[in-house]
């Protein structure tokens, strides 16, 4: 019986070791990381993007109920849309609302009436070094070629179905 107890508190005591040191390995902090060899590097989460139906309901949301730093609304005609970036102490939301029908955006709340998450952006070292090599892996981009985005920086949308159902936005940092 007391071997029984034993060998279930030294189980528990390592379960929760291994937890720690799991936790211990985890941060916020920038972070470069790459494959080995790789000509680029792939760095933070830059931002989460949502599609809203109503771009003041859901900015008063983040800035009177919440309490965040909002930006003011900017519209990017190149990509069809206005954004609003809500500052978090680690990363940002970026809000998204439609400018005009033809916006991708557009079609994503015909279908998501509420809204949604619509991408998430993380940060690379080398924008074209990136999109070279995810290509060679038969990643497939959204265009031929970086464009800039919302903050003056080149970007490429990665396929979601390439992306287990994401739509992820590259930024070179």
């Amino acid at each position: 019986m007391a071997s029984a107890v034993l060998k279930v508190a030294v189980a528990g005591i390592s379960r929760c070791s291994r937890a720690a040191l799991l936790r211990a390995h985890s941060t916020t902090a920038a972070l470069q990381q790459g494959v080995p060899g790789s000509p680029w590097k792939l760095g933070k989460l830059n931002h989460i993007a949502i599609a809203v139906p109503d771009m003041e309901k859901a900015t008063a949301l983040y800035r009177d109920v919440l309490g965040a730093t909002v930006s003011e609304k900017v519209p990017l005609p190149e990509h069809g849309v206005y954004t609003v970036f809500v500052e978090l102490g680690n990363t940002k939301l970026e809000l998204l609302h439609p400018i005009g029908e033809k916006s991708p955006i557009s079609g994503f709340l015909q279908k998501n009436k509420s809204g949604g998450m619509h991408h998430i952006c993380i940060e690379v070292d080398d924008i074209n070094a990136a999109v070279a090599d995810l290509k060679s892996k038969n990643i497939r981009t959204l265009s031929a070629e970086p464009r800039i985005g919302a903050h003056g920086k080149p970007v490429m949308f990665l396929h979601p179905k390439d992306c287990d159902g994401v739509l992820v936005e590259l930024e070179e940092a």
